[in-house]
């Protein structure tokens, strides 16, 4: 009876459904508390009683009518689906949301910053590829060098005739019929690589301001929990599963934001205070010491280690297994020295955890930008002015191990950091307990690892191909290891603005500081004679300036001349763009903080 009964009542929706009109049908499939599967039953439902209407009027409409009805509900179907296929593509979407409930928003952070590094590399890639790897491909001689499988370590030997380094890359224009367009390599180069620039920057700017809006001036910050509490229920979810999800998603935000609003503030003694001072003082000092003792290790192990890159024979096993010393090295103080400020952060005992993390950060980000400094110090001034036949090589081949051994070292930090860790806490001394999942350590890993790739992108195209491949995997392991390893924060904390703070760490130092490499690359450095597209020019800019004389000849293109002239060369034109730049962006902090004012009065007002 029950089931009839049903059964009739669907039938009887349905029709009066098909009754509405388009927009009415819409609005009452929204409103009615039934799941997102069952309101697509309803209106495929619906779709299919229309249809069936439709045919029985058949001899009341043209048969030109009919055609279109057809395809338009078959074309809405198609689009529905379409959505609803896209929508389950979503990249880890489940995983974050059980990160988020289960660790809150401060270790969710991480895996969100590290999604959107793998999604910056995944187009860095794709655009490499297609502009500069493909045209390469059908103008691309055999390669004669024996693959030992060693390459994979050091990627010397029949890497280095592949399209992987920037030495393998003609300077030839390629055409694939005899009289036919013919595609510059030189410019294909130089342009690929700086309109990519022109996106990061772009689209770091966009995403940095974007996330400073929302995480740092956000008027639901006024609101207080009650709207959290009481209107944001999706009553669409009816998953036992999804509901506890949401549920835990819900009490850890609130515990953050009353964490956040009742917090204690200390009141300390001037003995107390001269203490912490001094703590302080000598954590910066050990820290400043050891990143300055790190640099100079790494500067004269790459001084001492050059020989081997200049070497015509560099394919016995000694001579390989020497090239991976430097990275080591250089990944052994990355991984190894911040668990040592993890543990100075640990002994000044900040009176908040996110105090702790920035300190933490601010650490690592001098260490690991002082050696990635030091790295293209000695890239670029020592390595260039070797007697190699092909520095950009050697260069590329320097990154490529730096950033394969970066993430064997990544993965090693996830076994011993974490799961070793969580051995020892929970067998051997039972008060240190299971570990926390350190951010601040992680993040800058990150960082660090970006800042590689843009650096040798302009050496070797291929690169965040690589990269994006090792992100994939470490979000993985990084996942695992989470789930099994590592505890919620002891201290529950509000932290919507550290995805924002790594962003700008992103931005600056790392990409600002890459813009300065590839600029000096292009503009003051002689390329190789004998290797690469720019091979016997004076710089790699000279490209574009030769293409300029050749565009004077045309009259066609004779705006392209002019705006190079006077718009890209002129010190002028980037002053003004500067200034302008400058200007907007005072007035759109003025208006930031007016609205920002407006809301806190209209907070203090509605409170009273």
């Amino acid at each position: 009876i029950w089931i009839s009964h049903g059964f009739y009542a669907d039938e009887k929706l349905v029709g009066n459904l098909a009754s509405m009109s388009t927009s009415e049908r819409i609005k009452a499939i929204q409103k009615m508390p039934e799941t997102m599967k069952k309101k697509r039953q309803i209106r495929n439902k619906v779709f299919k009683e229309i249809t069936k209407k439709s045919r029985n009027r058949s001899t009341q409409l043209s048969c030109y009518t009919q055609c279109l009805l057809r395809p338009a509900v078959l074309f809405r179907q198609f689009g529905n689906s379409l959505s609803e296929y896209f929508h389950g593509l979503h990249l880890w979407h489940k995983t974050l949301k059980i990160i988020g409930a289960e660790f809150g928003t401060s270790v969710l952070s991480y895996f969100i910053f590290l999604k959107w590094l793998l999604t910056f590399n995944i187009f860095s890639f794709l655009i490499n590829f297609s502009f500069i790897t493909i045209p390469q491909l059908i103008a691309a001689e055999p390669n004669n060098l024996s693959f030992t499988g060693l390459e994979l370590l050091t990627g010397a030997g029949y890497f280095q005739q592949t399209v992987l380094y920037y030495g393998f890359y003609t300077n030839a224009t390629i055409s694939v019929v005899g009289n036919g367009p013919s595609y510059n390599m030189q410019l294909a180069y130089i342009f690929t690589v700086g309109i990519y620039f022109v996106i990061c920057f772009l689209t770091l700017s966009f995403s940095t301001g974007k996330s400073f809006c929302r995480n740092f001036i956000n008027p639901q910050k006024y609101s207080g929990n009650a709207s959290k509490l009481f209107c944001t229920w999706d009553f669409n979810i009816t998953n036992e599963k999804a509901v506890k999800l949401k549920q835990k998603n819900f009490s850890t935000q609130i515990k953050e934001n009353l964490a956040e609003v009742n917090r204690e503030v200390l009141n300390f003694s001037v003995t107390q205070r001269v203490v912490r001072i001094v703590i302080h003082l000598v954590s910066w000092v050990a820290s400043l010491g050891t990143a300055v003792a790190a640099c100079a290790g790494v500067y004269f192990l790459s001084i001492n280690n050059l020989e081997l890159f200049v070497k015509e024979h560099t394919n016995d096993l000694e001579s390989q297994a020497a090239m991976l010393v430097l990275p080591t090295v250089t990944s052994l103080l990355n991984a190894s020295l911040p668990f040592f400020y993890s543990w100075l952060g640990h002994l000044e005992r900040f009176q908040t955890p996110v105090h702790r993390i920035y300190v933490t950060v601010t650490r690592n980000i001098i260490l690991k930008i002082s050696i990635v400094g030091i790295l293209c110090y000695y890239w670029l001034n020592i390595v260039a002015a070797s007697e190699s036949q092909c520095w950009e090589t050697l260069v590329g081949q320097g990154i490529y191990r730096l950033v394969l051994v970066d993430f064997i070292f990544c993965l090693l930090g996830s076994f011993f950091g974490e799961f070793l860790r969580r051995i020892i806490g929970t067998t051997v001394c039972m008060s240190l307990g299971m570990p926390e999942f350190d951010i601040g350590r992680n993040v800058l890993d990150l960082i660090y690892a970006q800042t590689l790739t843009w650096v040798g992108i302009l050496f070797s195209p291929l690169l965040p191909g690589i990269q994006m491949i090792s992100f994939s995997v470490v979000f993985y392991v990084k996942k695992v290891s989470l789930m099994m390893n590592c505890q919620p924060p002891r201290k529950v904390w509000r932290t919507a603005q550290m995805t924002t703070s790594f962003m700008v760490l992103l931005f600056f130092p790392s990409f600002v500081g890459v813009l300065s490499v590839i600029g000096v690359t292009l503009w003051r450095l002689k390329p190789s004679e004998e290797c690469g597209p720019f091979r016997g020019l004076s710089s790699m800019y000279a490209a574009v300036s030769e293409w300029i004389k050749m565009l004077e000849n045309y009259t066609a293109s004779k705006w392209v001349v002019w705006i190079y002239h006077n718009l890209i060369t002129s010190e002028l034109f980037f002053f003004i763009l500067c200034v302008l730049v400058l200007i907007l962006t005072y007035l759109y902090w003025q208006i930031i903080q007016g609205r920002k004012t407006m809301t806190k009065l209209l907070y203090k007002q509605i409170s009273n």
